[in-house]
Formats: C-alpha cells, structure tokens, sequence
C-alpha cells in the first residue's frame, strides 16, 4: 500500500536528509562533525566563484554553522582521504567508496581529448604519467612547463584554451589513472597518480547494475524524498539506467513508493528516511547546494522558483549576482544577493527580498544568520543596501541584534559606487 504525505511531511523528510532540519549543534564543529555531515550529503559540488565563498565551504556553513575550513582540505589532502574530487553532479567532492562506481557511469567526452589524434595523446599521457610517477604533485602549469610544451595554437580553437598537456591531463583524470592531490590557493589542481590518492585497484571490474544501484542508493538517502529524476541527477547518472535501478531498490527494500498530495509524479522514499515533527533549521544556502539541484522539486517542495543569475546581464537581473535562498524553519522565506568585501572587511547584502507569505520574524533571523556568517568569513561589518522589500526591515532587525549597531552614513559603497544611503551595520565593541 503507498503510503501518502503532506507537503509538509515531504519537506521536513527532505530536510531532515540533508540535515538543514535541527537548530545546529552549540559548540565548536569538530572534524568528526563535518565528516559526518558529508557522509549524510555525499557530494558537494566544486565551483571557481569566490564572490562570497568557495561553493564547497558554504554546505558545511549552511548545517554547521562557523566551522574551520582547513578541516576540508585535511579531508581532501591527506591520507586516509575522506573526500576526493570526480566528475559527479559537475565537478564535486565525492565520498572515495563511491568513486570506482562513478567511474562506470561518468563519461565525459568533452574534455577534448577525444579530437586529438590517438598517437598523439598516447605519446603525451606517457609523458605525463611518468613525470607524476616520478615527482610530486603538480599543476597543469608546472607540468606544461617541465615538459617543455608551451600553449599551442590548436587548443585556441576549442573549449577553454586548454593546451594539450591540460585537455590529456582531463583525460587521464575522468578515466580514473590520474587524480587531485589537493588543489593549489589559487585553486588549481595538483595532480597526481590515483593510486596514491585511493590505494588499491579501483578498475575492480564490478557489476554496471551494482555499482549504479549504489550510487542511486546514496542519492536516495540524500534525499529522503524524490523522483527517479531527482535521484540520477544527483550524481548525474543516466535516467533510463536509474529508472531500472529504482524498481531493483524497491524489490530490495530500500526504496518505498510515496504520493505526496499535489504532486503528479512517482515519488518515492528512502527506508532510512526520517520525519521530524517539526523542522527548526535555519540556513543559508549556497547557489550549488545540494538541496537546491533539481530545481523542479525545489519549486514542488517549497514553491521556490530559482535560477542563477550570474551569466545574465546584470539590467535584466531580477535578484542579484550571487543570491542565497533563506531557509528557515519548513520554508525558504527570502533571497539575498551577498558578496564578502574582503579588502573592507565587509560582508555585502547587496539585495534582500522576502517570498510571499514569509512569516514575521524572517528579518530578524535572517540578520542573525548574516552576522554569523559574517564572523565565518573573518569580516567585521554587514553593509545592506537599499535594494528589495526586506531591505529595510533587514537594516532595522540587524540594528536591534544582540551584536550589532545601524550607522547610515549616506555615501555610496568607496568600491562600487553603489546607490547611496546604504545602511552600515557594525559589530558592537
């Protein structure tokens, strides 16, 4: 018999999966409690923009609240591995025991290798496995250069100007014989053989079905509730593949169908999943948070329309750059576009805007959120611009807040020359 949810039930089992669902533990995070939070999530996803934060820090923040960075790259750089970088929902962290899986089932022929002629990339992945053999460590850079190739003028033609060291290196990377060591504070990769990376064999020749039922497993826990769409979109697996991977779940036992009153698709839910009777969480959330992928079934859960509006021209911008849905309690109540102004020590909310229906308090809590990001990130001041319906709200809440002090002081922004009268907010002495 399918059993049969709110829309309330549906969200607080979401939520509760990816642990945005408790009011998040006092004390500092130790790196027992960001590895546990990763083993719930599974992945997080890697992005270049550092507007506000790497994308990578900002789910641990998001559940964890102000927790120390460097725990990441211990996890990630040093042996035992507790994360390592693959292909997955794009470039991500991954758990190391989903990686020989992902291996099967990522394929990604883009990376340009595969225009190149076959004696030429040989010739050049020889090249490059032996000098990582040989040495540490290194960037595409440093590899370019110890090998004497300089940029070449085929790949100005293609992708992102990759040179040929760089697009076999990629190569080498997705097929699994290479992998990232860390990565460099200029956030490059350091590349290096696998198997220094992951000891062992990870080419163990496993059932295809297997490995993906795995993965579809995991992202079924991640998830608590969803669809076959959201499942395989969360590692970025075949859909046709999954489809056939849930029925296998569901004879096994670990998926259960689902309806949800209001949705019109098969949902099902994980066995594991938990609901709360209440959710409590408060959170700011990354643009690449794992909650927010499948931007269907975030419309569906929360009736949140979201859409990153970073490569739109910044006119017919309706929200902002870099804008961070708010969650709090069962709801995402409001949006804000924030960058870290580091040379100033300013955290910048360059827009605030509340969803319909938002309930009372969500200035209040929202500032509180701000401010401890804010000490996170290492800043000193919250800066609120004129620019939304929370705006003001914002500016007054902040102002009210145990830490915190509004000093408007009628100029524009000395970096941006933003519009005047912007609300300075300073932590109390």
């Amino acid at each position: 018999m399918t059993a049969s949810l709110s829309l309330s039930q549906a969200r607080r089992i979401a939520l509760a999966a990816q642990g945005l669902a408790k009011v998040r533990p006092a004390g500092p995070v130790t790196p027992r409690a960001v590895g546990r939070t990763f083993a719930r999530i599974q992945l997080v996803q890697i992005d270049s923009v550092n507007v506000l934060a790497r994308s990578h820090y900002l789910p641990f923040f998001s559940r964890l609240g102000n927790y120390d960075p460097a725990i990441l790259h211990s996890m990630a750089g040093r042996k035992p591995r507790k994360m390592m970088e693959y292909w997955a929902h794009e470039a991500s962290y991954i758990r190391p025991e989903h990686y020989p899986d992902l291996l099967l089932w990522q394929k990604r022929a883009w990376v340009g290798a595969h225009h190149m002629e076959p004696a030429v990339r040989i010739a050049m992945e020889e090249r490059i496995l032996a000098a990582l053999e040989a040495g540490p460590p290194m960037t595409a850079s440093a590899l370019t250069v110890q090998l004497g190739h300089t940029q070449d003028t085929e790949s100005a033609n293609w992708g992102w100007n990759w040179n040929t060291v760089k697009r076999v290196l990629e190569h080498l990377f997705e097929e699994g014989r290479v992998s990232a060591a860390s990565r460099t504070p200029q956030f490059e990769r350091l590349y290096t053989l696998t198997s220094r990376v992951l000891p062992g064999s990870v080419h163990s020749g496993m059932d295809a079905d297997t490995a993906l039922d795995r993965l579809m497993d995991a992202a079924a826990l991640a998830h608590g509730i969803g669809t076959v769409r959201c499942f395989a979109d969360y590692f970025r697996t075949p859909l046709k593949a999954g489809e056939a991977s849930v029925q296998r779940l569901l004879q096994a036992g670990r998926l259960e169908r689902v309806s949800v009153r209001g949705w019109d698709r098969e949902t099902y839910r994980h066995i594991d999943a938990r609901l709360p009777r209440k959710a409590e969480g408060r959170a700011l959330l990354s643009p690449f948070d794992s909650l927010v992928f499948e931007r269907r079934r975030l419309e569906e859960l929360f009736g949140f329309h979201y859409r990153i509006e970073i490569y739109t021209p910044a006119a017919k911008r309706r929200f902002g750059y870099y804008v961070l849905p708010f969650l709090l309690r069962e709801g995402i109540v409001a949006r804000v576009d924030l960058k870290a102004d580091r040379a100033a020590g300013q955290l910048l909310v360059r827009s605030a805007f509340g969803e319909p229906g938002a309930p009372p308090d969500t200035a209040v809590e929202l500032s509180a959120e701000l401010w401890l990001m804010a000490q996170w990130l290492g800043l000193q001041e919250v800066v609120v611009w004129p620019v939304g319906d929370l705006a003001v709200s914002l500016s007054e809440a902040v102002a009210r807040g145990p830490i915190g002090r509004c000093e408007p002081d009628g100029q524009s922004s000395p970096l941006t020359g933003e519009p005047d009268n912007v609300a300075i907010l300073s932590p109390v002495d």
